[in-house]
C-alpha cells in the first residue's frame, strides 16, 4: 500500500510541475509560443491550467499527509524491546566501579568527599 501511494505521489508531483511550467507567467512561460487559436483559447487554457494546478496541489497535500501517517503506523514497533537494557555497545553488561575508587564512593554517598587526602576547602 505504501509503495503504491508513493508511486502515485511521484506521478502527481511530476504532473504538478508540468502544469505549473505550462502556465503563462509575466515573462511568457513555456506555453507562450505557437498559435493561441489551437484547441483552446488563451483564456480557456489559463482557466484549465489554474484549475488543474489547484486540483493537483490538493491531491499532492492529501497524499503527503496520508504517506506520513501510513509510514508512522507501519514502521512503529508493536512492543518495546527490553533485551538490551543494561548493555553497552560491545554487548556486555557495564562493569561495576572498583571497590577502592573514592570518586565512585563519594558519588554513591551524594557528597563531594576529598580525594587522596586533599584538604577540605
Amino acid at each position: 500500500m505504501f509503495t503504491f501511494l508513493l508511486v502515485v505521489h511521484i506521478i502527481v508531483a511530476a504532473a504538478l510541475v508540468a502544469v505549473i511550467l505550462m502556465q503563462r507567467s509575466e515573462g511568457g512561460g513555456l506555453a507562450s509560443g505557437g498559435n493561441p487559436s489551437g484547441l483552446m483559447s488563451a483564456r480557456g487554457a489559463a482557466d484549465f491550467l489554474t484549475r488543474m494546478t489547484s486540483i493537483l496541489a490538493t491531491i499532492f497535500v492529501v497524499l503527503s499527509i496520508a504517506l506520513a501517517a501510513l509510514a508512522s503506523v507501519e514502521r512503529a514497533p508493536t512492543k518495546i524491546d527490553t533485551s538490551l537494557v543494561g548493555k553497552t555497545a560491545s554487548g556486555t553488561a557495564e562493569p561495576a566501579p572498583p571497590a577502592n575508587d573514592p570518586l565512585a564512593a563519594a558519588a554513591a554517598q551524594g557528597s563531594a568527599a576529598p580525594v587522596n587526602g586533599a584538604a577540605p576547602q
